[in-house]
């Protein structure tokens, strides 16, 4: 399947998992990072990300407030945000290790999707959870968009004739169902909590890719991702922008 989608374009085509791109766009001239980004994939892995108890009670990313605090600021990711990456990478590196994604490449993805739960003057509250809910377009069929016939009765996305992405991450319903997960523990797994999104988002692209601190094996999870080589292009550069302490 291919992508026609353009800079700043509301429409991407998916491949198998995140429908819309909601938030895009090139680096403004006035904010030009004074450090080099380096070019080539993956990107960097970004501030280490200290030791955690992954199976804190209550929502456990919150032990990660000093760690992002430290840095948020100079990248442009909301604290909560970047704590939910954080995590997410927290726990792909202690149940599987093979996968190393970083918290970058996350961070990269949700800039692109809904500029990190931002999207239509949404915001991220301190439980992870964004509102109002960010939905893209109806997958309808129309030039360079998926048609995906309504999954859910519209009981996720709210529309009873097609699916739509949901979400910061943007899922459609069909994909949360197979690998939506609960990452700030309230017991349930929703596409509209960063903290969810972030961690089913880093399942989903370890799934695919394998090893994501090999070329080959971001690649091909950033195209299970979205079937776009500008899409990839565009998460590489904002996830390296992240790895050297940048905003993209």
């Amino acid at each position: 399947m291919r992508s026609s989608r353009r800079p700043r374009s509301l429409l991407a085509f998916l491949s198998g998992a995140i429908v819309v791109v909601l938030a895009g766009g090139a680096c403004s001239l006035d904010r030009q990072p004074r450090i080099a980004v380096p070019d080539g994939i993956p990107p960097g892995p970004g501030v280490t990300i200290p030791p955690i108890d992954i199976n804190a009670p209550g929502r456990s990313a919150d032990q990660l407030q000093d760690w992002a605090a430290g840095f948020a600021g100079s990248i442009g990711i909301g604290i909560t945000a970047l704590e939910a990456y954080g995590y997410a990478a927290a726990v792909m590196a202690e149940t599987n290790p093979a996968c190393g994604i970083g918290w970058t490449t996350i961070a990269g993805i949700a800039s692109v999707e809904s500029g990190h739960g931002t999207f239509g003057g949404s915001t991220v509250g301190s439980d992870g959870q964004v509102t109002p809910k960010i939905r893209g377009i109806p997958l309808d069929g129309r030039p360079g968009v998926a048609e995906i016939p309504d999954t859910d009765g519209g009981t996720m996305d709210g529309d009873t004739e097609y699916d739509r992405a949901m979400g910061p991450l943007q899922f459609i319903p069909e994909t949360w169902k197979i690998w939506g997960v609960d990452a700030n523990g309230d017991g349930v797994a929703d596409p509209d909590n960063i903290d969810d999104a972030s961690l089913t988002a880093a399942r989903y692209l370890c799934a695919r890719g394998g090893d994501l601190t090999t070329p080959e094996g971001w690649q091909l999870a950033l195209l299970a991702y979205n079937l776009s080589g500008e899409y990839l292009s565009l998460v590489r550069d904002r996830a390296s922008a992240y790895s050297v302490g940048v905003r993209p």
